[in-house]
């Protein structure tokens, strides 16, 4: 039991930052902003975050810098393409690319630095039972976040008459203009809370998951989570399953290779972005679902005079 208790402990650790920036891509992507840039604004998260906690000595205060950090580098997202109508695809890509070379020139002072761990909450008799306690009751702020995000998200969006406006926008910005509804403000509303909630996995991952900085940390976890809001259908339960699915997927290379199994270790490596390519190539054959379950307009530029 203390073995499985610990591997469990590890994929719950490796899972929660894919669900966090998956919840928010999925929040963005509902309002009809299609943001690829989730990569650039987790690994600025994780820098920022990383950087305010040894300025502070409090991992709580940089938490709320990776968040914030998120939030803004979002915002040049969303001036270029809801204010400017550039191409969401191509600007996307940009974030990517421009938040991997900043945080590598930010974080460079860091490298090889110890880090200062988010240290986990105990909630009082409930982190007291065996087995379960340890797993769910005895956990850092950010993974009960995240759990707490995924009931908030879901009863925003199919509960609640701002979360209507948000998939009506997803599906038809035009109408949705018709009716009244401010499309780019929504949008921009959303493409924020996607940004924060990736700056929050970036936190996550500098003071939880390896509490140091290292260039590029994020990984390509960016883009899983992008994978995993389709493989969810843009559900937040769903979502929440795929995320430890594929924390799992991620975690068993480390465990694989302490049990001596002969797997060549750069195929272990690989697993996570093998299973999710073919995850990927499975949803595209069931294209009713996809059609179904898609914002129709995802990736579309919204003018209001047109």
């Amino acid at each position: 039991m203390g073995i499985i208790e610990a591997i469990l402990l590890t994929v719950i650790t490796a899972a929660t930052p894919l669900v966090l920036a998956s919840l928010g891509e999925l929040v963005s992507e509902r309002a009809g902003v299609l943001n690829l840039g989730v990569e650039g604004m987790m690994v600025m998260g994780a820098v920022l975050a990383f950087a305010v906690t040894q300025a502070t000595g409090s991992p709580y205060i940089g938490v709320l810098a990776g968040i914030a950090c998120g939030a803004l580098f979002s915002l040049l997202f969303g001036f270029l393409t809801l204010t400017l109508v550039a191409n969401q695809v191509a600007t996307g890509l940009a974030l990517t690319i421009l938040g991997l070379g900043i945080s590598g020139q930010i974080g460079e002072p860091y490298v090889g630095m110890s880090g200062i761990k988010l240290q986990p909450i105990a909630i009082p008799l409930l982190s007291d039972i065996p087995f379960f306690g340890p797993l769910f009751f005895k956990q850092d702020i950010i993974f009960y976040l995240s759990i707490a995000l995924v009931f908030g998200v879901n009863w925003f969006l199919f509960r609640s008459r701002a979360g209507l406006k948000v998939r009506a926008i997803g599906d038809s910005h035009a109408s949705a203009h018709a009716l009244g509804i401010h499309v780019i403000r929504t949008r921009y509303l959303a493409v924020m809370f996607g940004g924060a909630c990736a700056g929050l996995a970036g936190a996550q991952l500098s003071l939880v998951y390896t509490p140091q900085w290292v260039e590029n940390m994020s990984a390509g976890r960016g883009w899983i989570a992008l994978a995993l809001v389709v493989f969810a259908s843009w559900r937040p339960w769903r979502l929440l399953a795929g995320g430890y699915l594929f924390g799992a997927v991620s975690i068993s290379q480390l465990h694989a290779q302490a049990l001596g199994i002969g797997i060549p270790s750069q195929f272990l490596s690989a697993l996570p972005y093998i299973a999710t390519v073919v995850v990927l190539i499975l949803i595209s054959h069931n294209r009713r679902m996809t059609l179904i379950n898609t914002p129709a307009s995802l990736g579309k530029p919204f003018v209001p005079d047109r």
